[in-house]
């Protein structure tokens, strides 16, 4: 199985679209008309906890594909929105359908990139699963290996469902106690 995923952005019918920050790629509950595959930026996936709190799906960085569990959808399951400097490449539905009916490698491919990415998700929902701010960012930096500059560790704290404040004090207290590696 040889076929690169994001070669499927790159055939007839394809097109491309440059979001400024804080614009909305698609909408949750609005009907599927494409998947995207991210070229430069950040897309994040985001869908509103019921006290309206956002809590971050995914984060799609460049080479990553937007809205792969919708392609059996008939609607998006959350929001998706464009980070800085993001541009996307998109195929409507109808085509991903067809290329993903007709040709075997592409749906091999498919189904093994949904494979990783199931076991992604199942090590985020233990994540979820710990009590503490403390054991979250553990098992946050052993998946990631350290923190990112400190301007973006409020994303770190919607991706661990927790307040911004309870994380900075968190890392506050290791920073104190030298042990934190800071990107």
């Amino acid at each position: 199985m040889s076929l690169d995923i994001s070669s499927l952005f790159r055939t007839a019918g394809t097109f491309e679209r440059r979001l400024p920050l804080g614009t909305y790629l698609f909408h949750q509950g609005k009907k599927v008309e494409s998947l995207f595959v991210v070229m430069t930026g950040e897309v994040q996936l985001v869908r509103h906890q019921t006290a309206g709190n956002p809590l971050v799906l995914q984060r799609a960085f460049a080479g990553a594909i937007v809205a792969e569990a919708s392609a059996f959808a008939d609607a998006y399951h959350c929001d998706a929105i464009a980070g800085p400097d993001t541009s996307v490449r998109g195929i409507s539905r109808p085509r991903f359908l067809e290329l993903f009916r007709t040709d075997p490698n592409l749906a091999e491919a498919w189904a093994a990139r949904l494979a990783r990415e199931i076991q992604t998700t199942r090590l985020r929902s233990e994540i979820l699963a710990l009590k503490t701010v403390a054991e979250r960012l553990d098992a946050w930096l052993a998946w990631h290996g350290s923190l990112p500059r400190k301007g973006e560790w409020h994303q770190i704290a919607r991706q661990i469902a927790v307040s911004p404040e309870a994380l900075y004090r968190e890392i506050g207290s290791r920073r104190s106690g030298k042990k934190l590696s800071i990107g």
